[in-house]
């Protein structure tokens, strides 16, 4: 009986420490941010995965832009995933590295939306904004200059195709809540490859709208499923593969290195293309202190970041940047083997924290990118090389 009882209080604490905040379906992870700690986490990977390895182009010309964004990755996740993976990561490839300073306008601590528009535009702005002036006038992002270009563009990312990153270069909003109206911005957006979660506010929408059928008006081929997206023959695709988010990293497997491909196969032509790849949910785990989801999802986007290198060293003339809009979760690494290939963490925060993240830069032009920038700094080399 004693041990009955042992056991029965022991499930009841371990289910105290282990509920997480009731999920409202918002991407507003920063609410969480009540800074009430909890024990440090653990974790170690069996199998590492192989990484890639390739030289610096010789040539100046930007034909291409890949715009690669870990959400929530600062050094420290990148330190993290490099032990985890036994000393390797695909990051290690980019010999031209920065910095980038991610404060809002209006707070020192970013959101996803300000940070990611800095990179997008070029204009650092008040937290909440998104592809907006400090003033709330729309700003072009670098994706809208390669459009005035005749390039192709595309966007493929983990998390709902609406939300704030994918927003910071698509589109414009003051408020990422407003997921209709946000979604709708795809429609008449002129992009050619559209890849995430989010089906429900193109669907299931109050206005009883279907953005679904809207873009196979104009031509799109409209995907469920990943292997509906890599076997599409059309030039314009639309993938949205989930309600919201997709599942974590473990779960949906190779998705973000086919979507990469995928998008990288429509999108090249002689003109050129801008593409923005985001690995989103590096952020949602470390908003909820989970060192193991993290890092899966942070090698989900390494694995990425090779398959683009090793298409750009091919092709030349396609530069690619590599960076975050913030970093999330405070982590602390505090312990663990390389050898054994496990780590020991601390996280401060449920939320953002304001230290500098990293810049890696591969390709034409890509030692402008070394240094402390603003993230509008970073934004605005790539704007200029576009034009």
């Amino acid at each position: 009986m004693k041990r009955s009882i042992i056991t029965i209080l022991f499930a009841l604490v371990t289910l105290s420490l282990g509920a997480q905040t009731v999920d409202d379906g918002s991407r507003d992870r920063s609410k969480y941010a009540n800074d009430s700690f909890r024990e440090d986490d653990k974790y170690t990977v069996a199998e590492p995965y192989t990484t890639v390895k390739v030289e610096q182009v010789k040539g100046t010309k930007v034909k291409n832009v890949i715009f690669m964004i870990g959400d929530g990755m600062g050094v420290e996740q990148v330190s993290t995933g490099w032990v985890l993976n036994g000393g390797a990561l695909n990051l290690d490839n980019f010999i031209y590295t920065g910095f980038s300073r991610t404060y809002a306008t209006d707070q020192l601590i970013t959101d996803s939306c300000a940070g990611g528009s800095g990179l997008a535009t070029g204009v650092k702005t008040k937290y909440g904004y998104m592809g907006l002036s400090p003033e709330g006038e729309p700003v072009n992002s670098s994706l809208k200059v390669a459009q005035d270009k005749g390039m192709k563009t595309g966007v493929a990312v983990t998390c709902r195709v609406n939300d704030a990153t994918p927003v910071d270069f698509c589109g414009h909003s003051a408020d990422r809540h407003d997921e209709e109206n946000i979604a709708a911005q795809y429609v008449d957006s002129g992009l050619d490859f559209i890849s995430g979660g989010g089906i429900q506010f193109w669907t299931k929408r109050e206005d009883g709208r279907n953005l679904a059928e809207e873009m196979k008006a104009k031509g799109y081929a409209f995907a469920t499923t990943k292997e509906e997206m890599t076997e599409a023959k059309s030039d314009k695709i639309v993938a949205l593969l989930a309600d919201t988010e997709l599942p974590p990293a473990l779960e949906r497997g190779d998705y973000l290195e086919q979507a990469a491909v995928k998008a990288i196969e429509t999108l090249d032509n002689e003109n050129g293309f801008f593409l923005m790849i985001e690995g989103s949910c590096i952020d949602d785990w470390c908003h909820n202190q989970k060192v193991g989801y993290m890092a899966e999802e942070l090698f989900d986007f390494d694995r990425t970041v090779g398959k683009v290198l090793e298409w750009a060293e091919k092709d030349g003339e396609t530069l690619v940047i590599v960076t975050a809009d913030h970093a999330t979760g405070g982590l602390t690494l505090i312990g663990g083997s390389l050898a054994d290939r496990s780590v020991k963490v601390h996280f401060s925060t449920k939320g953002h924290n304001g230290i500098l993240v990293p810049v890696f830069a591969y390709g034409p032009h890509a030692e402008e990118f070394v240094g402390v920038h603003e993230n509008a700094e970073v934004g605005n080399i790539v704007k200029n090389l576009l034009r």
